[in-house]
């Protein structure tokens, strides 16, 4: 479609709005966004709201792996030149209000999303890719969505390279998890592992020295050495690491808290870790 003139895209988009939630492509839309399987299956994720989409069509690296680009009536009607513009790009939808509301993910949908084809990375994106001090987040079994989210973008933040994930985590693809990491799931390299252990030691075999975050912890956070290639262990909001996960450790250590909290949250842990090794390489 990158042929196709402003006034083709215009004719376009009058003769196919789609107007039945009974639609084909609107039941896939939806399946896709409430079923892992199906997205897994089809090699995609789904991106809401402009914000995120303009991320996609402004980053060379995903303005290709977009596959298709949903547009509410009223905001194709707000944003005609824009629309336009994407039409000459992109294979585009136009969904009546009420359609759109039925597929969108979110309690005021904001009228735009886009189907993009999932991006597939290794342990050597996750380690930097080329010889440096690698800063890598490793989370065991971890749940919940909003966690997930901001684990993203604390990482991107402190300067991590990667994150590492067990098969069992939540799902980034699921539609609140991408809203959540507020675009850092772009940019930050991540990869599930069926054998978190294995994958834990090639780490080690790398040079990267590993830490978990543990109740069990020898020393305080803030009393070890985190300047060369590092890894954090981070475990389920409920139960922690797992102990053959943990045992891979190469040393555990503990945020001291005062008052009677016995933890802290998953991405809180997560944050006040990987911001000490921040501090740490910027002296």
């Amino acid at each position: 479609m990158r042929d196709i003139t402003q006034s083709q895209a215009a004719v376009r988009k009058e003769n196919t709005m789609i107007t039945s939630t009974a639609n084909a492509q609107v039941k896939e839309l939806i399946r896709l966004m409430k079923k892992s399987r199906a997205r897994e299956e089809a090699g995609v994720f789904i991106v809401e709201g402009p914000r995120m989409a303009g991320e996609l069509t402004g980053d060379p690296a995903w303005k290709e792996r977009i596959d298709r680009i949903y547009l509410s009536e009223s905001y194709s009607g707000k944003h005609k030149e824009d629309v336009e513009e994407l039409g000459k790009t992109y294979r585009m939808e136009i969904l009546a209000d009420h359609v759109f509301t039925h597929v969108s993910d979110t309690k005021s949908p904001q009228g735009i999303l886009a189907v993009v084809r999932r991006k597939e990375y290794g342990l050597r994106d996750i380690t930097g890719g080329e010889p440096g001090n690698p800063l890598v987040v490793v989370l065991d079994n971890l749940q919940d969505p909003g966690n997930l989210g901001t684990i993203f973008r604390t990482a991107e933040a402190a300067g991590a390279t990667g994150i590492l994930l067990s098969r069992d985590c939540v799902d980034i693809y699921n539609p609140k998890v991408i809203r959540s990491t507020m675009g850092a799931v772009f940019r930050l390299p991540f990869l599930y592992v069926d054998d978190l252990p294995g994958a834990v030691c090639e780490l080690k075999q790398e040079g990267i020295r590993v830490f978990a975050a543990h109740l069990e912890g020898r020393n305080a956070y803030d009393q070890e050495d985190y300047s060369g290639g590092t890894a954090f262990l981070i475990g389920n909001e409920g139960n922690g690491l797992r102990g053959e996960v943990a045992e891979c450790a190469d040393c555990r250590v503990r945020i001291p808290m005062q008052g009677r909290a016995e933890s802290l949250n998953a991405a809180v842990a997560a944050a006040v870790l990987m911001f000490e090794a921040g501090r740490q390489r910027r002296q």
